[in-house]
């Protein structure tokens, strides 16, 4: 029995090990490859930022404009502004989709704890579905100040 396998010319047994590297190290730099071509799409994409009217407001019930815009400073239709609470409160989150004019008017009623002079609300956008823009980085945040 042993005779059958040492006489068996088809086992890999006798695959050179350079030969084995070779194949994974083409393995990995093809995967590498892939990856960097594939991210490439990511370098066409444009961040997106918010430019409310007034970037400091009281507490109380306002109406923030907020206009979204891209890289360039061009308005960006169609987007979704979402408004949340951060160190100032606000009672649920308050969303809107912008128009031609890049432009989303959103009313909100923050409020300020006790001791509290001032806080943030926080936006957030979404960009328009199938566009090339993208929202990662941190937006303007509204300042909320006692006696603003």
């Amino acid at each position: 029995m042993l005779d059958a396998f040492r006489a068996d010319r088809r086992a890999i047994e006798g695959l050179p090990i350079r030969l084995v590297i070779a194949l994974v190290i083409g393995v990995a730099s093809l995967s590498v490859m892939m990856n960097m071509l594939t991210g490439i799409q990511g370098l066409s994409t444009t961040e997106l930022d918010v430019r409310p009217e007034s970037e400091v407001v009281g507490p109380g019930e306002r109406t923030l404009e907020l206009t979204v815009v891209g890289a360039d400073g061009a308005a960006v239709a169609d987007a979704t502004v979402l408004v949340k609470s951060g160190s100032a409160a606000l009672d649920g989150v308050r969303d809107g989709t912008t128009g031609e004019d890049g432009t989303v008017s959103l009313s909100v009623d923050p409020t300020l704890r006790a001791n509290q002079d001032e806080g943030t609300l926080l936006i957030e956008v979404k960009p328009p579905a199938g566009s090339g823009y993208v929202d990662r980085r941190g937006n303007t945040k509204v300042l909320v100040v006692r006696g603003g």
